[in-house]
């Protein structure tokens, strides 16, 4: 609740005699003094006094706002109760229509149906009951006797403790020097065994090394036969007529470069050139050396080709361009099962296209693939990759490329070929500016030539080969050696530390005999202590079993307790289920049967709880009239008071003027009334109208100076003193506080 009322005071003085009183104004100064003062303490006073009832007022309307919230919550209570009064009453009626003789009778039969099923379940419980306590006294017996091996068990690993103590203190009776003995023959044992584990690996090592050695010698010998002598021989009639055809593919010179080419008995030459040779060891055609040796010597013989074509331009090899052939076979024909050449050539798959252009997306590089027979081709018999040597893989690479040469007609249209001599192409298409061939075998046994355009960005031409292959060969064999003579060096040193390992074993074991017999009393000491610990850990283990049997029996009977216990829980559950249902059955029945009872007092409470609204709802009126009144008198207090402090601050205004004036101030004061005189009518007129129309002043009148014979001179000091203090402040306003609550 908030009030605002405004106040304004006008201190306003009439001047239009105030000529005639600044002569004597210097003659009452003096008992003017005296008067202001008692003006100040009246006005003083009359501040504490309204103060006081304005904190009085404040009390009261404290007091009623308190009485107003009290009856607010006593009207919101009595709402409440009048609202469940209602609901009550609306059952009650309901309950009324219920009670038919028909539903009597129902609800009372129901009542003893329940009956039955309560007697039924309590005897249920009272049964189940019993078997918990049969299952109670088996769990106990089961506890005692698990309580009774346990203590059993813990003195059986007490007795193993005190025999383990006992053994201790019989090994400790033993010298130290047999200690150190022992521990001597232990550690000298571990070395020796060390020492065996590392001649065993320098062995190994040895072994490997000399199977590396027998490959290289292997490579070197073959290469050393065929390097010098593998040339196929081109004739200046196969080369021109093979120029004419590649320039242009026609029938004719088609014919022509068939007839020619059928002159070549390379069948022949390779019968010459590879002899049989059984000392050769088996190799692995993915062996990187292998895959070098065949694809150094694959792009030696193309090579030469190409220079007796008249071809400047050389292809070249490089480890890189192996592992990507390698990985390409694998993944494109060897795991997807793709038999390029099939048992009898008409059904094979052919080159697998899809894998081609999805390997040069793979490598953003162009490829070209030629396939041979490899070691399916033999003149001699068909090889498996399983017993080839390194010469069956050089002559299965000689007989393919001198196949694609002069036997490449019919279906291949002389394609293999032209993959040999074109420069800056293959089969027609561009950007076979930088070729490195990558040769690896399926696992049919066919052989594939991958033609490679070498980039910076694709890396293949890295880790070039050499095409010296006799040099490649005998490094790869100087290596070997340098391996095998650094294993044998190393097995060397490990069989003489294996040794002296040996002789320091025999000696710590000779040590340790000669201290054993020196000491055989404390040896039998240990030895019946031994014998002690192995009875009493047998003990340990009877009274374990036993420990573990009973624990066992003790669990099963806590089990067998928990589910009849539960199954005791689940009847009690079911017997007060019955209960509750039997109870709310017979209050049915009791409101029933007590039905007009019930609606009586149902409508009484129901009255009662209305009557107290109104009471409640009264009383709450009667508190706001009565806050209201203590608001309107805390305003009325608060106004006087503001009034108060407003009188007393102008007299005390007025005190310190008089008090504080000396000759020139009273000379000021003069010339001030002077002034008043000329332009303060309309202040006379207004003091002149408020005089007369304020009926309040009479109060006001009490505490100022007054006119009369006694004190007209200090009268007219006030005057004269008010007057200036009216031109000096105007108009005083006061605003009263706002007030909420």
């Amino acid at each position: 609740m908030n009030k605002k009322k405004m106040i304004r005071l006008t201190a306003l003085v009439g001047v239009a005699t105030a000529t005639g009183v600044v002569a004597e104004a210097n003659q009452a100064h003096a008992a003017t003094t005296t008067t202001t003062e008692t003006t100040n303490q009246t006005t003083n006073a009359s501040v504490e006094s309204t103060q006081a009832a304005v904190d009085a007022a404040q009390s009261t309307f404290d007091t009623a706002q308190t009485s107003v919230d009290s009856a607010q919550a006593n009207v919101t209570s009595a709402s409440n109760n009048v609202t469940s009064a209602s609901a009550s009453l609306s059952s009650a009626i309901a309950n009324k229509e219920a009670a038919t003789p028909e539903n009597i009778a129902s609800a009372t039969s129901a009542v003893s149906s329940q009956a039955v099923v309560v007697a039924s379940a309590s005897q249920a419980v009272s049964e189940q009951a019993g078997v918990v306590s049969a299952a109670a006294s088996v769990q106990a017996s089961a506890q005692a006797e698990a309580t009774s091996a346990s203590a059993s068990l813990s003195s059986a690993s007490a007795n193993v403790a005190s025999a383990t103590s006992a053994l201790s203190a019989a090994e400790a009776a033993l010298t130290s020097d047999q200690s150190t003995a022992a521990n001597n023959l232990s550690a000298a044992e571990s070395a020796a065994s060390s020492a065996s584990a590392a001649v065993s690996s320098d062995q190994a090592a040895v072994d490997n090394a000399q199977a590396a050695v027998a490959s290289a010698q292997a490579i070197v010998d073959a290469v050393a036969e065929v390097q010098s002598s593998d040339v196929i021989n081109m004739s200046a009639a196969y080369i021109t007529a093979l120029k004419n055809y590649l320039a242009n593919p026609s029938s004719a010179n088609a014919a022509a470069l068939q007839e020619v080419a059928k002159g070549a008995d390379y069948v022949k030459e390779l019968q010459q050139k590879f002899k049989s040779d059984a000392s050769l060891d088996v190799v692995d055609p993915s062996d990187p050396a292998v895959q070098e040796a065949l694809s150094v010597y694959a792009v030696n013989l193309i090579n030469q080709l190409r220079n007796q074509y008249g071809l400047t331009t050389a292809f070249g090899a490089s480890a890189n361009a192996n592992v990507a052939a390698l990985d390409f076979v694998k993944k494109y024909y060897d795991y997807e099962n793709w038999n390029i050449f099939g048992t009898t050539v008409s059904d094979g798959q052919g080159h697998n296209k899809n894998g081609l252009d999805a390997y040069a997306v793979q490598l953003n590089t162009s490829i070209a693939e030629d396939a041979g027979s490899g070691l399916t081709t033999w003149v001699k018999g068909k090889a498996t990759m399983a017993t080839t040597t390194l010469h069956n893989l050089l002559y299965a690479v000689y007989s393919d490329i001198a196949t694609m040469l002069f036997d490449d007609g019919g279906t291949n249209n002389w394609s293999h070929a032209q993959s040999i001599f074109e420069d800056g192409t293959i089969l027609g298409t561009d950007g076979f500016n930088n070729v490195y061939l990558g040769l690896a075998f399926d696992k049919y046994g066919y052989a594939h030539y991958e033609l490679y355009n070498a980039t910076e960005g694709n890396h293949l031409g890295n880790n070039a080969y050499s095409l010296d292959v006799q040099t490649a060969a005998q490094t790869l064999l100087t290596n070997a050696q340098a391996t095998l003579a650094s294993a044998k060096a190393s097995l060397q040193r490990m069989t003489t530390n294996l040794m002296v390992a040996k002789a320091a074993v025999v000696a710590a074991q000779d040590q340790l005999a000669a201290l054993e017999n020196s000491s055989a009393s404390d040896s039998a000491a240990v030895t019946a202590a031994r014998t002690q610990l192995e009875s009493a850990k047998t003990s340990y283990q009877t009274a374990l079993a036993t420990y573990q049997q009973k624990e066992a029996a003790l669990e099963k009977a806590n089990d067998e307790l928990a589910n009849v216990q539960a199954s005791l829980e689940a009847a009690q559950a079911t017997l007060a289920a019955a209960k509750a249902k039997l109870a709310e059955l017979e209050e049915t029945v009791a409101n029933l049967t007590n039905a007009d009872q019930l609606l009586a007092a149902a409508q009484a409470a129901y009255e009662q709880a209305v009557a107290n609204l109104t009471v409640a709802t009264g009383n709450l009126e009667a508190a706001q009239v009565d806050l209201a009144k203590a608001e309107a008198q805390l305003a009325l207090a608060e106004e006087a008071v503001e009034q108060a402090k407003a009188r007393a601050e102008i007299a005390t205004q007025v005190d310190q003027q008089l008090n504080g004036s000396n000759a020139n101030d009273r000379q000021s004061a003069g010339q001030d009334a002077t002034s008043l005189k000329t332009n303060g009518r309309a202040l006379t007129a207004t003091v002149a109208t408020a005089s007369a129309a304020n009926p309040k002043r009479g109060a006001d009148q009490g505490r100022l100076p007054q006119t009369g014979a006694d004190n007209q001179e200090a009268s007219a000091m006030a005057l004269v003193g008010l007057g200036m203090l009216g031109m000096a402040t105007g108009l005083y306003g006061y605003k009263k506080k706002k007030l909420t609550k």
